[in-house]
């Protein structure tokens, strides 16, 4: 373990590297806010909210201060509302988001996550009023994501679901059609997504979760490609074993540094420390991308033959660093390929290094999926649903969390660029098949089953 003052060193030796702690997340139960009546819901988790969260701000500014590195966002994770508000219809739902926004910016808040549904296996009425809830909420809103587990490898793929997503992101992007589409940013489908992820737009607090929590999630990958950059330069027969084992002693360091701040927090709020999700998130920022991390080993560009194999090799080596580091890693922890959020990435989808196809190959061996992903606005229900439904399976089947964050830009088609804005970034707009070959298919319905390697009992 490193001692205090060797994490402070590592700070010192990495702070023009773009290490941040990327998000402080609080965890909170709301599910003893419940109530038969919407406004007393709304009263009693403002009253939580604000009890819980008060100092969340201050506290995160005082101690990135104190050492020297930045918690870029501070963020709020509340139980699945669909869970919570279970005997809410989708306009008492709307309500309820509305609330959290309003909270969430009294707070200073960067993003609430939580309006989030679990319906691998099947749906409640609840379950229902949320989704149906949503393209209201996150054309209104502004702080407010929203999350559906859609899928895991226990239960297989709720089919249905998967379709109902699909009008439900098309419906979403339409309402605002005005801002290229971008409630749908705050909207991620998720197969077995965990109960502690702390980044945006999938976190929400597990129902096996706390009453409350502190879970934090630490970036770097500037980090990662100046230790490899240092490496190369310093023995230039380096092979990929031994380059590996530089990205790993890396993430080592960047987890401590990101359980310390995350341990700092939580014990002046008073609330339990969680998890530290050391995931490589980038930011439309040079000097913060993943896709950089490609070229200084070796490749021409994220997208070229060779890519799948890279990423498996970084998602791989951050988790051995970060799990011997820590006994508290969690979230999702590994390499996030997000195309309108890396600078590196946005731009070989615009010289054509990545496809569609070859996105979803990758995310096979990454910590998410198919990340901010612009695609054309006049993309089909059954087209987007069955991307859905492929990215769900490459997570059922390998037994890994994996997600669509699909962005329909509406009135723009492929090769033409999106425009997000801030952390968001921007995208050119992907190609995708436009034939309507997936209409069969989506209109079947029901239920993938589990696989077999789900039977482990």
């Amino acid at each position: 373990m490193l001692s205090e003052r060797e994490i402070i060193a590592t700070l010192e030796m990495l702070k023009h590297e773009n290490l941040d702690v990327r998000t402080v997340t609080l965890g909170i139960s709301l599910f003893d806010c419940a109530s038969h009546e919407v406004e007393r819901f709304i009263t009693n988790a403002r009253s939580k909210i604000n009890r819980l969260a008060g100092n969340l701000v201050n506290v995160c500014d005082e101690v990135g201060l104190r050492y020297g590195i930045p918690v870029v966002n501070k963020r709020i994770a509340v139980s699945p509302i669909a869970v919570a508000c279970c005997g809410f219809s989708a306009e008492e739902m709307c309500a309820v988001a509305a609330a959290l926004d309003d909270v969430a910016e009294q707070q200073r808040i960067d993003f609430i996550g939580g309006f989030s549904a679990l319906v691998e296996k099947g749906f409640t009425n609840g379950d229902f009023a949320l989704i149906d809830a949503i393209p209201e909420v996150l054309a209104k809103t502004t702080r407010v994501c929203s999350s559906i587990n859609v899928a895991s490898t226990h239960a297989g793929i709720n089919m249905d679901a998967v379709s109902l997503l699909g009008k439900t992101i098309k419906m979403t992007a339409e309402k605002t059609a005005d801002r290229d589409g971008i409630g749908c940013a705050k909207l991620v489908v998720f197969a077995n997504i965990p109960q502690d992820v702390p980044f945006m737009a999938g976190a929400y607090l597990g129902v096996g979760e706390p009453e409350a929590v502190i879970n934090v999630g630490v970036s770097g990958p500037g980090v990662i490609k100046k230790a490899i950059d240092r490496a190369r330069a310093a023995r230039p027969m380096l092979d990929l074993g031994q380059l590996s084992e530089a990205i790993k002693r890396t993430a080592f360091k960047v987890t401590r540094v990101g359980e310390l701040i995350g341990r700092q927090v939580a014990d002046r709020l008073g609330i339990p420390f969680g998890v530290a999700d050391l995931s490589l998130a980038p930011t439309p920022h040079v000097g913060d991308s993943v896709g950089e991390i490609f070229q200084s080993l070796g490749l021409k560009s994220i997208g070229y033959p060779g890519s799948t194999a890279i990423l498996a090799m970084l998602n791989d080596a951050i988790k051995k660093g970060g799990i011997f580091a820590s006994s508290s890693v969690g979230g999702l922890s590994g390499a996030f390929i997000p195309v309108s959020e890396d600078l590196n990435i946005a731009e070989a989808a615009r010289k054509g290094y990545l496809s569609i196809e070859k996105l979803e190959a990758m995310t096979s061996v990454c910590s998410v999926g198919l990340d901010m992903v612009a695609i054309p606005g006049g993309t089909s229900l059954a087209t987007i649903a069955g991307i859905i439904a492929d990215e769900m399976a490459i997570g059922v089947i390998n037994g890994k969390a994996t997600a669509a964050r699909l962005i329909p830009v509406p009135g723009k088609k492929a090769g033409e660029k999106a425009f997000f804005g801030g952390l968001l970034g921007e995208a050119t707009i992907i190609n995708v098949p436009q034939e309507g070959g997936s209409e069969g298919f989506i209109a079947l319905g029901g239920r993938i089953p589990a696989p077999v390697q789900s039977f482990k009992n």
